[in-house]
């Protein structure tokens, strides 16, 4: 029998934000910023950075500026030493105000000194509590990285950082984005936000909404410890082409990796009520021809009268070839979707 009172406190417990996303330094304050807009209930953001002005701008409530003593709010210069001797004294607070969420997506674009520092330092420490964070990095415009030496430097050592964890890494290819090259150029960073935030709305609703064949959050960690380096895939279709709705997740994105022998995937679908096995099997069929036989497949359903129509589907993609990152720094004009191993 269950009291009254042990349903309040199940309801409060519930009811406790798990997630958070944070934006480190200028591109990642200004992408958590567009989230905000787009909307992700029960998600809390914080905007961190070593500029006070872009602090002071952003419509984010929770704000951390670092660096107050040497930098004095002016930014960090491209200069990560900096960067991390400010995180470094302020690590207690920013664990402490991270730590009691379940997942933590990291946002930064990578080059400046800011976000290249903090991303990897910020991942590291809250590995070593039971948080999970997910390091989302924006790759810059190869041309960025071909005429600016220091620019490089910080990318190349964050991604080589950020690889060596393992777990979940998102990389966001600014290369990618040409395909949009007639856009004004805010819409076309607006179109990348857009993409991540159904990436980490449909990761939010993976782990807080209960499915017929759950998928949680201690199996997605499972699934992590098991895969090594992985990255996270999105995509929603016509219920008639589940065929189609793996191409979409896996080639038609702004993601850029390659996949080892030892691929892995945990998937997981909405759709409405007229979601049948049939379908689950073809999905998990395309997966498999495009993974290469996956070593680990795992996956999970939930039923949404909204959807009708419409199958959304949610992917960890595990088993990523290491310098998968740092290999798209160099690599122009390569078709979308993961290069699988040979």
């Amino acid at each position: 029998m269950t009291s009254g009172s042990n349903v309040e406190e199940w309801a409060s417990l519930a009811a406790t934000p798990s997630v958070a996303v944070v934006g480190l330094g200028g591109a990642g304050c200004e992408a958590v910023q567009d989230l905000l807009t787009l909307g992700i209930p029960g998600v809390q953001a914080f905007a961190v950075n070593t500029d006070a002005k872009q602090l002071l701008a952003t419509g984010v409530e929770r704000r951390i500026l670092l660096g107050q003593r040497e930098l004095r709010g002016r930014g960090s210069a491209g200069d990560r030493g900096v960067v991390l001797r400010a995180a470094e004294d302020a690590r207690e607070e920013l664990v402490r105000r991270l730590r009691p969420f379940e997942i933590v997506f990291l946002l930064a674009g990578l080059g400046g000194g800011t976000g290249s520092a903090l991303l990897p330092f910020l991942s590291r420490h809250l590995r070593a509590t039971d948080t999970l964070p997910v390091p989302v990095v924006f790759l810059p415009f190869h041309v960025e990285l071909e005429t600016n030496a220091g620019r490089r430097e910080n990318v190349e050592a964050t991604v080589d950082e950020l690889e060596q964890m393992g777990g979940l890494l998102v990389a966001l290819a600014n290369e990618k984005l040409r395909r949009f090259a007639t856009l004004p150029i805010h819409r076309v960073f607006q179109v990348r936000n857009a993409y991540l935030h159904s990436m980490v709305s449909s990761l939010v609703d993976l782990i807080e909404n209960p499915s017929q064949i759950s998928v949680d959050l201690s199996t997605l960690k499972r699934h992590l410890r098991l895969s090594g380096l992985s990255t996270l895939v999105v995509g929603e279709h016509h219920i008639s082409e589940p065929e189609r709705l793996v191409h979409q997740a896996l080639s038609e994105t702004l993601l850029d990796y390659h996949l080892s022998p030892s691929a892995s995937a945990l998937v997981h679908l909405d759709g409405g009520s007229n979601l049948t096995l049939q379908t689950l099997d073809r999905v998990l069929t395309a997966f498999r021809q495009r993974l290469g036989e996956p070593r680990q497949l795992a996956f999970g359903t939930r039923v949404r009268p909204e959807f009708r129509e419409v199958v959304r589907l949610t992917a960890v993609i595990g088993g990523l070839r290491s310098r998968t990152v740092r290999d798209a720094l160099t690599t122009r004009g390569r078709a979308n979707g993961p290069v699988p191993a040979r």
